[in-house]
This record gives structure tokens, sequence and C-alpha cells, in this order.
């Protein structure tokens, strides 16, 4: 099979189109054809050593990084009932020891595979599953949030940050967006966002107060610094505040404020969560560019420039 493969960490220039064998399946696994790979934020992370080195892992190269895709079922493990080959799929697969998704195959545990939910398509599906399961284990696991309650997603244009405005929406809550740009808070104001402010511009903090008059229950943050840190005076006493692990700085908040950092784990619950709620009416994955599996090493670059939602790898 063609793959990008690593075959020591570094820079995007690591990235190298191969031929590797076709990854076996285990008993309780899944082939997918891969058609679309999501490129996820922390790919830069795991391409430079970061989880190795955080884990304490002995990398295996040719290392195959993409830890989200979607495509066809090509074969399943003889423990495997809910799947059959030709069925459409996405699947998470994060550090998988067979491989990522960068690849024409990767072999994923069955729990981690899913059809794909309401009107996604494969696109949508490959680039969505790692943002919308961390996005969905901070507002619900996290913040435990409680339909009329108000909650700001800072970070709402990015990867995480769109995914949790329609699902917060969909939990019944109040969202205040705080995105980048005027593209950005476009596009979280069409996602259904109540009120959205640029973070780069706007005066957040008033903003929120006005949103919120009585302090904001909860807050979700896709990325840190001044602008997040003065944003969270607007959070009530025993409000809480949530943030996935690698957001740097590391927001702040005053001692009356439940702060929290986690990681997006997935598993068979929580995906399927995800997908209930993804079936509740129409859901926008929003992609700002598509790539070639060949340039994944520009996609790797593009990470670092403004763009909205989520970048893909066309696999197929």
């Amino acid at each position: 099979m063609r793959a990008i493969a690593i075959d020591r960490f570094g820079g995007p220039e690591a990235l190298g189109l191969r031929a590797l064998p076709v990854p076996a399946i285990g008993p309780d696994e899944v082939l997918i054809r891969v058609e679309v790979a999501g490129v996820g934020e922390w790919d830069p992370f795991e391409r430079e050593g970061g989880y190795a080195q955080l884990l304490g892992r002995e990398p295996r190269f040719p290392y195959v990084l993409g830890s989200e895709g979607a495509g066809t079922v090509a074969a399943v493990g003889e423990q495997v009932r809910r799947f059959r080959e030709g069925d459409r799929v996405y699947a998470l697969g994060f550090l998988n020891p067979k491989g990522g998704f960068y690849a024409e195959y990767a072999a994923v545990h069955s729990d981690l595979v899913s059809s794909l939910p309401g009107d996604l398509t494969v696109e949508q599906a490959g680039v969505m599953g790692g943002v919308g399961i961390t996005a969905l284990r901070g507002l619900d696991d996290m913040l435990g949030l409680k339909q009329g309650e108000s909650v700001m997603i800072f970070g709402a244009s990015g990867g995480i940050g769109h995914m949790a405005v329609q699902l917060a929406r969909r939990m019944g809550a109040r969202v205040l967006a705080v995105a980048s740009g005027d593209d950005g808070t476009a596009l979280a104001e069409r996602l259904g966002a109540d009120v959205a402010v640029d973070g780069r511009k706007d005066d957040v903090l008033a903003a929120a107060r006005a949103f919120a008059p009585e302090g904001l229950d909860a807050a979700l943050l896709t990325a840190g610094g001044e602008a997040a840190e003065k944003a969270l005076l607007a959070v009530r006493d025993g409000g809480r505040v949530a943030y996935p692990g690698g957001v740097q700085p590391e927001p702040l908040a005053r001692p009356a404020v439940q702060r929290r950092s986690y990681n997006g784990e997935p598993d068979a619950d929580i995906i399927a969560r995800l997908n209930g709620l993804i079936a509740g009416g129409p859901f926008e994955v929003h992609i700002a560019r598509t790539f070639p599996l060949a340039a994944a090493a520009e996609a790797h670059l593009a990470l670092g420039a403004h763009y909205l939602g989520k970048l893909a790898l066309r696999v197929d």
C-alpha cells in the first residue's frame, strides 16, 4: 500500500511517500480502505516525537501518522459482528501500533469504528473523529453542561471549537463563540452560536458579561493566552472551565472557578454519544482544505497558518 511514513522524528520534511505492507488484522479488528484522513492539530507533535517521549514509548519505524480517517471496510476479524466488507465507516486510532490513517489501509479495533453518522459525507466523517470526541469530552464529561446554561467556546472557529459550538447547542446550552477573524465569527454564527465575537480585536470580557450578566456557567478553551485568561473573568463563582491537554499557555482562573484539563480519549461509549448528537439534524464539519496524500508535508505546514475547521488528506 501507499503510505506517508517517517523514518525518524523531525519536521515536515521527514514525511515521505512509501510502499509498505498492508497491516494484518487481529480477531477484534477491522481493516479499512482509507479514502480520507484527518490532519490533526496534534499531528506535528507526534511527528516530532513528542508523544513517544511523553509516554515513554519506543517508536517503530517506518512510522505512519494519522489518528482519524474514513473509508470502506476491506476485511473484518473473526470476532467482529457489527461490520462487514463494503460498509462505509469512520474510525479513530490515536497512536495505533499498527499504523495510522496516512495510508491506503488501516487496521483498527472494532470498538473505535463506526458507521457514518447523520448525513455526513465520508470526507467530513474522516476528519471529525478526534475533534468531535475532544469537544464532547470537554462539554459533557468535564463541564457537565446542562440545558439552559451559558457556555463560552474559546477558539470556536478551529477544529475542536466549531464542533463544540454545534454540540453545545444540541445539548441545549446558550453559546458565546470566541472565534478568529471575520471569517471565523461568520462560521460560528452559521453553526448556531447565539453570539460570536472576534478574539483578536473585540473586547471578549465585555461581550461575555453582556451575554451572561450573572456570569458564565462554563467555558471550553481550545486556545490559551492573555485574551483567554481575561475572558475567564466572566465565569461566575462555582463555574467550570475545561481545556484539552496541550493548550498553551495553560489557562488560569481564580480559585472560585473549577478548572480541569483533559484528554480526548476515544471509546465506544463516547463515539455512540457523538453519533447520536450529530444525527439530531443538519451538522457541518467544516473542511478548509483537502490535500492529496503525497502532499502531507504541505498539509502540516498549513496547520501553522490561519484556517477554519479542519484540514484533510485525500488518500484514494
